[in-house]
Parts: C-alpha cells; sequence; structure tokens
C-alpha cells in the first residue's frame, strides 16, 4: 500500500500576510481572498475582540491555497 504525504510550502507571501494579520487581522485576509465572506466575517470577529480575529486570519491564511 502506497503512502501519500502531503507538503505543503510556506512563501514569502504567507510570511508577509501574517505579519500584517498580527498587525490588523482583516488586512491579512483581504490580501488573502479581497472583498469575501471571510474578509467581512474577520472584521465582525476583529471588533468582537482582537484574539478572534487574529484566530480566524491565520486559518484563512493557512488553510487557503
Amino acid at each position: 500500500m502506497k503512502r501519500v504525504v502531503s507538503q505543503s510550502t510556506v512563501t514569502f507571501g504567507d510570511i508577509f500576510r501574517v505579519i500584517f494579520s498580527v498587525i490588523l487581522p482583516p488586512v491579512g485576509v483581504f490580501f488573502q481572498v479581497g472583498f469575501g465572506l471571510h474578509f467581512w466575517l474577520n472584521i465582525l470577529l476583529t471588533l468582537l475582540g482582537y484574539i478572534p480575529g487574529l484566530v480566524h486570519a491565520i486559518w484563512i491564511i493557512a488553510t487557503r491555497r
């Protein structure tokens, strides 16, 4: 049986988006997905608290390719 290993690479763009997300989470999400549903959801989460917005931003950057 053959085992498939998933390999993901971190690009300079990912690092750039994470840095912007730490400063202001919606900016990092905007650079990843544009003015979509996740951008507006991130603004709402950031207004409710910095940590939920930051977690959501990092999750979007890590999972979207």
